[in-house]
């Protein structure tokens, strides 16, 4: 007799059926995995086993054969314990096997029976809601899987509990969604005093979705501007929300089952490596950049990090997607974040300052600089110097505007943007970011003024059709900010002035 029980493998977000299959009896005593598994599935008859004898269940002296088809699909992961353990009591007659082949079950075993936590329940979930099986998941996921609509989730917290269940000894109750509460406080614009261009810079990249990069010397308060750009962001919309937490139940990452409302923010140090900023690694996990899907991505001291590390986010801003390609797999992942970065204009960090700079000045910078490509810092809508503050700056009082004026002020000038892409039949589009070359054309065509000012600037600091198409957008936010009329002379001039060449560079 061949019992089986359904469970999942994932490519990245995607995720694809599998049919746990054991056979017992006929032939010596073993327990044999196959089907293309790895490591963590090997283990898991170590798992099986203990947990089985923990509620009182001992393996037959018989030969144990576990089949996990489709045989030629790698299979990674933990969460085929739990599927495993139940195909095995459906074999033995523990279980009515007809009951355990409609369910799909994901879940690691503990020693003594009880369900440990696994990575991509949710778009499980999701990916189950259309069948009509019943899925099983670790308690403290329940939650998570309750998302999905029109599905039975089970959510015990041991194997005892699911046995007693499906026998009909316990009820389990269902479990219910949950929105992850927000940990912390965001900082407050106003406790920077000064940069009032940096200020404005911030609120226009937050009003538009745009790349920014923010150059000056140590101290002048960049890092403390883009800790408080989430502090500016709406709130992720639900299906926004289900992306994001999709992302990061994969990587293991969603606590508590609890889906996300707040916009990621991942601030990777510079000696990152090109797997943990983009993903990959031995199972092709997501990186950074997939981790701040619809949020913000902070890349500090930026020309510190590996030239190759930088050049790979080339591709993801333009796309909002990551494909990463392995021997042993080829997954895709989301990434549409917004890249926020901080720069010192040379090693030193006090390029014109005469008391302060170093000896090689402008060399250093020009080399410094160098680190940073033409076609990434082409990308990058807006570039914004954030001189030092000086101790004048430092006795002034508290700025009356805080984040949330200006949080506000962004607020109205998403929805401007939503209710334009709406009516233009482009509902997937979030931001002004996000509009392409022939979208700009219709949306953000400036006045006569405006485009002979912009043709004369394109040609005259030669920018690349990317870059024209860049200033449009920006103009479109400035424009968005004003209440959303027609993009004018001013705010082309405005856009523009954002994409200067760096200082000392040249």
């Amino acid at each position: 007799m061949v019992a089986r029980v359904g469970t999942v493998a994932f490519q990245g977000i995607e995720v694809v059926d599998v049919d746990v299959q054991v056979r017992v009896g006929g032939g010596l005593p073993n327990f044999l995995i196959v089907g293309l598994a790895d490591k963590a599935v090997a283990e898991s008859r170590e798992r099986v086993r203990g947990a089985l004898e923990a509620i009182g269940l001992a393996l037959p002296s018989e030969r144990i054969v576990v089949n996990l088809a489709p045989a030629d699909l790698l299979k990674e992961g933990s969460h085929y314990d739990l599927p495993i353990a139940l195909a095995l009591m459906a074999a033995v007659g523990v279980l009515p096997a007809d009951e355990a082949a409609g369910l799909l079950a994901l879940g690691e075993l503990s020693l003594d029976g009880r369900l440990a936590p696994v990575a991509g329940v949710l778009p499980a979930a999701l990916h189950a809601s259309a069948s009509e099986r019943v899925l099983v998941v670790p308690r403290a996921q329940g939650p998570e899987a309750a998302w999905a609509e029109g599905l039975e989730v089970l959510a015990p917290d041991s194997l005892i509990a699911l046995v007693n269940h499906l026998k009909g000894d316990q009820v389990l109750s269902p479990p219910k969604p949950r929105v992850a509460e927000p940990s912390g406080q965001i900082p407050d614009l106003a406790d920077i005093k000064g940069q009032e261009s940096a200020k404005r810079a911030l609120e226009v990249a937050a009003a538009g979705g745009h790349n920014l990069l923010m150059v000056g010397p140590p101290g002048s308060g960049k890092s403390m501007l883009a800790q408080r750009l989430p502090g500016l962001l709406p709130p992720l919309s639900p299906a926004e929300a289900l992306e994001v937490s999709m992302v990061h139940s994969v990587a293991g990452r969603l606590e508590n089952g609890a889906l996300l409302r707040r916009r990621p923010f991942r601030d990777p140090h510079h000696s990152a490596s090109l797997p943990a900023l983009v993903g990959g690694g031995q199972r092709a996990r997501p990186g950074e950049i997939s981790l701040a899907h619809h949020g913000v991505l902070f890349l500090d001291e930026l020309p510190e990090f590996q030239r190759a590390t930088l050049e790979s986010l080339r591709q993801p801003l333009e796309s909002g997607r990551v494909s990463v390609a392995r021997a042993a797999a080829h997954v895709r992942y989301p990434a549409r974040f917004q890249l926020v970065a901080a720069m010192n204009p040379c090693r030193c960090g006090h390029l014109g300052d005469p008391g302060l700079a170093c000896r090689q000045a402008p060399r250093c910078a020009q080399d410094y600089q160098s680190r940073i490509s033409g076609p990434l810092f082409d990308r990058i809508d807006l570039v914004v110097e954030v001189p030092a503050v000086g101790a004048a700056d430092l006795a002034l009082p508290p700025p009356a505007e805080g984040s949330a004026a200006v949080a506000a002020r962004v607020a109205a000038a998403r929805a401007i943007q939503r209710a334009r892409f709406d009516e233009l039949g482009e509902p997937g589009l979030g931001s002004n970011a996000e509009a392409d070359g022939k979208l700009l054309e219709r949306i953000a065509e400036p006045d006569a003024a405006g485009r002979a000012l912009l043709s004369q600037a394109a040609e005259r600091l030669k920018l690349s059709a990317r870059g024209y198409h860049r200033v449009l957008r920006v103009a479109r936010t400035l424009a968005d900010l004003e209440g959303g009329g027609p993009v004018t002379r001013l705010q082309v001039a405005e856009a523009l002035g954002y994409r200067r060449v760096l200082p000392g560079a040249g």
